[in-house]
């Protein structure tokens, strides 16, 4: 079933509430070896980059999804 105009509002709208959006440049080529190696590990890149960084700063996944951060480590 194809998603409404409506749906896709709502959607927008819970997105843009509780999510920062973030865009990264690398360099030319790595894209597909980057998208390659998620989809090996069975995660989106999206997830990928989300799961380094919370394990570079240390952070439970909880702390990570409430946006729970003390600035100690950036």
């Amino acid at each position: 079933m194809a998603t409404t105009k409506a749906q896709q509002r709502a959607v927008n709208k819970y997105i843009k509430k509780n999510y920062d959006s973030l865009r990264i440049v690398v360099p030319k080529g790595r894209k597909a070896e980057i998208e390659a190696y998620a989809r090996a590990a069975g995660e989106s890149v999206n997830g990928l980059v989300n799961a380094l960084l919370r394990e570079r700063l240390g952070q439970s996944e909880e702390e990570w999804k409430r946006g729970e951060s003390d600035g100690e480590d950036l």
